[in-house]
């Protein structure tokens, strides 16, 4: 019924005299071909649609036989209780729906195979949900991540994911964070730093954090070992699976498209329009795709459709503990297309035709260390090109000197002039970068960018921004002198590196020609510090 509705609107807006006349008369080819692709989004959403209402149609059966098994009790022929009160054409009416809808089968459900599920009712609903409930989106990109012992890339993930869209596909698009911990204190503390960062993308609903109760996991010391793997590792890649089939489950409502993506990742501008231009055409060229694959590397930048997410979600809930996710992947598409009676070649080209690759990639993996403890993890994927490890910009005329040493040539001087970034080793309390302008410089702002896609812990923390003023203090305007806090040797403190290592602001009038400028680190650090990115501003920057 819902499909008959929607394809008579669909036609009906298809015959109308102007989409007739655009569809005949227009000689753009490229609106044609956007014509094309607005017709396959509409089939994807027609399917979603179906796919949301056969879940409600399931709804209306499960409740429907948990009200027969309810029934039952009170309609005992010689029982007692409520059934005796009530009238004989009412027992009557309800003896014929207990009869209509008792079930003659047994169907299999998520129960059959993690039974431990119906000890506790809470296990399938989110132990933590910071959501705006956004819905029907064209994607869903789902980004489980975990605590990491040696450095977390998930900040540094979600900036490059957001910025890399245009502010439309930001209303179009779910960027679902799958914290997947138990630790709930970790959980709280994680969203916090996402809250502070993200706060206009978590109010629009582009942003949402969720993390799974314990609960929704079997017992994971008594798995059964395989492959030879160590326990460990079989408890790690068990955890995995089950983490994927939740996100799964919560992003299928949500969306037509759902990209599987991992917390140390980097991509392209463009890439949202990229993927759903790719899927749409394949959508129009009738092609039966289960995977778009935009990245060659694991289980990043893989795209299905969310109507058949719940085959992916029933396999690696079935084989949750016998093998790694993407190997899942590989074997139930291999499972949905190959022949036992053909050769290894005629399987490839099978499958060829419904996981398909885009190239060149459009994610690139940046993390070394992986979630799994003691595993480093280097691959790359050659498809996808260089990553911008530094941003270059013409900044005044300056000497620079450091007391931090750098490593190899990663050099301050070599960074102000943008030709690189600056790499120091363990910065010191008391250490200072300092610029000293020849000529002095009207300011008008400063921007300093720590850490780098690569290594995004290698920031300055605790460190200030100061300036010495060619005037004397006491020549300064009364409101300067009075809101900025000055040093021991005269500099004055315009800013601050912020939790992610950035410092940015802008300088005020009446402070004049200045002669310095400063880092100051004021905490001895865990780790070594890169600037990536240096901008001085001066009123004739650009």
């Amino acid at each position: 019924m819902l499909r008959r509705r929607l394809g008579v609107l669909f036609t009906a807006v298809l015959l109308t005299p102007a989409f007739v006349l655009f569809f005949v008369s227009s000689p753009d080819l490229s609106g044609e071909q956007a014509l094309v692709q607005r017709v396959a989004e509409m089939r994807e959403r027609l399917h979603h649609a179906e796919m949301l209402n056969q879940q409600r149609l399931q709804d209306v059966m499960v409740l429907s036989q948990k009200f027969n098994t309810i029934l039952q009790p009170i309609l005992q022929k010689n029982g007692t209780g409520y059934g005796q009160q009530l009238s004989k054409e009412t027992r009557m009416l309800l003896s014929n729906l207990s009869r209509s809808s008792a079930p003659d089968l047994h169907l299999p459900s998520i129960y059959s195979y993690l039974p431990h599920l119906l000890r506790s009712p809470e296990s399938t609903s989110p132990a933590f949900k910071l959501s705006r409930g956004r819905h029907s989106v064209s994607l869903v990109l789902g980004v489980p991540t975990v605590r990491r012992e040696v450095q977390s890339y998930l900040m540094t993930t979600l900036a490059n994911l957001i910025t890399s869209m245009t502010p439309q596909e930001m209303k179009e698009c779910l960027i679902v964070v799958f914290v997947a911990e138990w630790d709930i204190d970790y959980v709280h503390q994680l969203a916090s730093q996402i809250e502070r960062k993200f706060p206009e993308h978590l109010e629009s609903g582009l942003l949402e954090v969720i993390s799974p109760p314990e609960s929704f996991y079997p017992d994971m010391n008594n798995l059964r070992q395989t492959l030879g793997d160590p326990m460990e590792r079989v408890r790690w890649r068990t955890k995995q699976n089950l983490d994927f089939a939740f996100l799964m489950m919560y992003a299928q409502p949500k969306g037509t498209f759902y990209v599987q993506l991992e917390d140390d990742i980097q991509t392209k501008k463009g890439y949202i329009a990229t993927m759903k231009k790719f899927a749409l055409q394949k959508t129009a060229e009738k092609k039966n795709w289960f995977v778009l694959d935009f990245c060659q590397l694991g289980f990043i930048g893989k795209m299905f459709k969310c109507v058949e997410l719940p085959y992916l979600v029933q396999f690696f809930i079935m084989f949750y503990n016998d093998k790694p996710v993407d190997w899942l992947l590989d074997y139930l598409t291999q499972t949905k297309i190959c022949n036992l009676d053909k050769d290894t070649k005629h399987c490839k080209k099978a499958k060829e035709n419904v996981w398909i690759h885009y190239k060149p990639s459009l994610f690139q993996h940046i993390g070394t260390h992986s979630s799994l403890k003691g595993k480093v993890q280097k691959l790359k994927d050659k498809q996808f090109g260089k990553i911008q490890l530094f941003f270059p910009h013409n900044n005044p005329r300056a000497s620079v000197e450091t007391m931090i040493k750098p490593y190899k040539t990663y050099t301050l001087q070599r960074a102000y002039r943008g030709e690189s970034y600056f790499w120091g080793l363990l910065p010191q309390q008391g250490d200072k970068l300092l610029f000293n302008f020849d000529p002095p410089v009207s300011l008008k702002g400063f921007l300093f960018r720590s850490g780098n896609v690569e290594h995004p812990s290698d920031r300055l923390y605790n460190t200030t921004v100061e300036v010495l003023p060619v005037q004397p203090l006491s020549r300064l305007p009364h409101n300067i002198r009075t809101k900025l806090k000055v040093t021991n040797d005269s500099y004055l403190i315009i800013g601050e590196f912020d939790d992610m290592g950035v410092a940015e602001g802008s300088v005020q009038e009446g402070l004049g020609v200045v002669r310095s400028l400063r880092l100051s680190v004021h905490e001895e650090s865990d780790n070594w510090a890169i600037l990536s990115e240096i901008h001085i501003l001066t009123p004739d920057s650009r």
